[in-house]
This record gives structure tokens, C-alpha cells and sequence, in this order.
């Protein structure tokens, strides 16, 4: 195999996925139709060479061409990438090693040559068998893999399915504020969460949730976290006579999640949060976990501004406390929090989407009703670039009839 080839595959990320993930069960019935086809290239060299070479040199040399040819494809599913660059240097002595087995197979057996009628007749015959077998070895390949494809779709549409159980719309209009939150999800299932949990005492808590990473895992674990968000909102206390119990209850809310969530996931995984816990007064918390910023339209200035705080993600350390504040909206002030999904989508050009584009959208829509608001942002994001994760929002606007803080 050149180099050329080698670069070909290399550049064929389907393929080297499929060839590292797939079982040895299965993948034995495609290295069984790798050796069928790559032997008959021992059968061609002796059709070259006038098809009189004796029947066990003909074999031996159809032997080691098909196991070079189970030798690609095993390093390529299994082996180091050293490995790769030391098959593809001992290629160039490959012709030499085969001609150095033909004739010690012919000195050893002392096999005697063919008469060149023979000779084609046993490597035309055997070139057609060994293809024929080969496309029933590939056949029955594919028709395996067939299967746990369709398994797998299933299975993914369920989960599409529960996920979008889990995440659905979230709308909300009190005498204070208005609330909307969407998530679009990928191809793929992925762990992005927006939730809004009223409170006994008319306060509401919402929150935007991105778990790394995509698969059941993300979509069981985000899951898992709404249940222990919405278990932990049932202890929230009012505000009233206790201006700080706003952001206490945020803060304990990540705090809680982050001590539960090690004890239902993988060690890699973890989750960035952005809540905020809008009150029936009208006074306003939030609260973040490694999130992307939180953008402030700022109505009376008409500017926006960013919201950052450096905090850890939930589920990654051991963290004694995770902070949240309050913060003042106006009338009219909006509030939107954006994954990652959004964000980092590609152009054409290679360059992310961005929170400055964001920002461009939101003042361009800022009149538009929360729901169109979301609507314009997502067709913008989708006109950019690919979609490669989950995309999801969570808007808040101080109601215009409502007094400032």
C-alpha cells in the first residue's frame, strides 16, 4: 500500500471510526473477505508471468497477499499510528519477500511446474471462487452491520424522542417578567436542558444546562440533572425580609448538583450551568457554572452588556461553594443565555458564530416578542453555519409595565 493510499485512508474519519469500533466478532467476517480478494492477487501474478508456476507456489504467494492485505485493515482498525508508518515502509520490500517464499516453498516441496494450459485454467477458476467468496464474505458484512445500524436508529429515534419529553418549549408571562426557553437539538443526542420551575411562593427559578459531550450518556445524565434540579427547587425558601435568599438559593442549587452528579456519571463528564431565580416582586439572581456569558440588553442605554463569572463546572471538583448574585433589570431589559451550540457554530470560512454576533442579533430584534426573538436567532445561526450540537436559549425580558428595581 503507498503512501498516497495511506493519506487516502487517513483522511477517511468514517472509516477509521468504523474500522476502531467495530467488534472483532464482526470484524472477522470482514478480514475473512479482506484474504479472499487480496489473494487473488497471487493468482494474477502467476497469469502474468505465463501461468506455469507449480501449484504450491502459486498458493503460498495467494496466502501472504491476502494476509497483507488482513494486516492493513488490522492495523488500521487496532494498531498505533507507528505501526501504520512501519507497514507502509515494509511495502516496498514486499514483492521481495513473496518471491523469497515462492522459491523456498519450491525448493522444499520440489513441486514441478504446469503446463501453461493448466496453469490458467487453476488460476482462472481459482480467481473466480475466491471473488465469489469474498462478495459473500462482504455481503454477509454488511448485512451484520445492516442490522445493528437499524438497532441503533431505533434506539436513537427513542431517545430523540425522550429527549425532546425532557426539553420541551418553556413560556411564561407574570405581572414582572416574561420567560422563554428552546432547545433545537443536533443530529445526535446530545445534553443541552432549559427548565423553568415555579416556586409555592410565585418566584421562579430558570435554568439553561449543557452536558459535555453527546450520546444516551449525555441524554440520561441531563435527564438525571433536571430530576435532582427540580428535587433541590422544592427546598427554596422566599425572599421576603431576606434580600440574599435569592442568590443563596442558587448558590445551593449548584452546590447540590455538583455533589450529586459524581455519583451518577463517568468521571469525564460534566455539565455547565447558567440559572436565575426571577422573583414575584421583581428582583432578580443569577448564578453560573462555567457558562458561556450571560448578554444583558440594557434597555434605557440600548447596549448590551456580558455577565461572566469563572466558576467550575458541576460534577468535575469538589467545590466548597459556588457563588450567585443579584442583578438589576429594568423595564424592558432583556436577558439571554446561549450554549455552546449556538456560539461555536462554523462558516464556511472557519470562523465561530460568536457572542459579538449574537449580540448583533439580539439589538436587531430586540422588539420582536420572546418567541420570534429566538425564532430570528435561530434562523441566523442556522444560515451560518452547520449545526454540530445542540442549540438552545433561554430568554428573559422585564415586563414594560413593571417598575425598575
Amino acid at each position: 500500500m503507498t503512501n498516497r493510499m495511506l493519506a487516502w485512508l487517513r483522511g477517511q474519519p468514517k472509516l477509521w471510526v468504523h474500522l476502531q469500533q467495530t467488534p472483532m466478532r464482526r470484524l472477522a467476517v470482514l478480514l475473512v473477505a479482506v484474504f479472499l480478494l487480496f489473494s487473488v492477487i497471487g493468482f494474477y501474478v502467476d497469469l502474468m508471468s505465463g501461468a506455469t508456476l507449480p501449484y504450491s507456489v502459486i498458493v503460498v504467494t495467494a496466502a501472504l497477499s491476502g494476509l497483507n492485505g488482513v494486516t492493513w485493515v488490522l492495523v488500521l482498525a487496532r494498531g498505533p499510528v507507528f505501526a501504520i508508518l512501519l507497514l507502509a515502509i515494509a511495502e516496498y520490500f514486499n514483492n521481495n519477500l513473496t518471491r523469497a517464499a515462492g522459491f523456498f516453498t519450491e525448493f522444499v516441496l520440489h513441486s514441478p511446474a504446469v503446463s501453461q494450459e493448466q496453469g490458467i485454467r487453476f488460476a482462472a477458476t481459482s480467481i473466480m471462487v475466491l471473488v465469489i467468496a469474498s462478495y459473500i464474505c462482504f455481503s454477509r458484512y454488511m448485512a451484520i452491520n445492516g442490522k445493528e445500524a437499524y438497532r441503533l436508529k431505533t434506539e436513537l429515534t427513542l431517545a430523540h424522542g425522550i429527549q425532546k419529553t425532557l426539553v420541551p418549549p418553556i413560556y411564561s408571562h407574570s405581572s414582572c417578567f416574561e420567560i422563554y426557553g428552546i432547545s433545537e437539538p443536533s443530529d445526535k443526542v446530545g445534553g443541552d436542558l432549559v427548565d423553568l420551575v415555579q416556586l409555592p411562593n410565585g418566584d421562579a427559578v430558570a435554568y439553561l444546562a449543557d452536558i459535555a459531550g453527546h450520546g444516551l450518556q449525555a441524554g440520561i445524565l441531563m435527564g438525571m440533572l433536571k430530576t435532582a434540579a427540580r428535587t433541590a427547587l422544592t427546598d427554596a425558601g422566599p425572599t421576603v425580609g431576606d434580600p440574599d435568599t435569592g442568590a443563596s438559593t442558587l448558590s445551593s442549587l449548584m452546590s447540590r448538583l455538583n455533589i450529586i452528579l459524581p455519583q451518577v456519571k463517568e468521571a469525564h463528564m460534566y455539565a455547565t450551568f447558567t440559572a436565575l431565580r426571577l422573583n414575584a416582586d421583581g428582583l432578580s439572581y443569577y448564578g453560573m457554572a462555567a457558562s458561556p456569558p450571560l448578554l444583558h440588553w440594557v434597555a434605557a442605554d440600548k447596549t448590551i452588556a456580558r455577565v461572566e463569572e469563572q466558576q467550575f463546572p458541576l460534577g468535575l471538583l469538589p467545590v466548597a461553594e459556588f457563588g450567585a448574585s443579584a442583578f438589576t433589570m429594568a423595564a424592558d431589559d432583556v436577558v439571554l443565555i446561549a450554549t455552546d451550540g449556538i456560539l461555536e457554530v462554523t462558516s464556511s470560512r472557519g470562523i465561530e458564530f460568536g457572542a459579538a454576533s449574537l449580540e448583533a442579533v439580539v439589538a436587531a430584534h430586540i422588539n420582536l416578542s420572546l418567541p420570534e426573538m429566538a425564532e430570528a436567532i435561530l434562523k441566523t445561526v442556522r444560515a451560518y453555519g452547520r449545526q454540530l450540537d445542540d442549540q438552545t436559549l433561554l430568554l428573559v425580558r422585564r415586563n414594560r409595565t413593571a417598575n425598575a428595581n
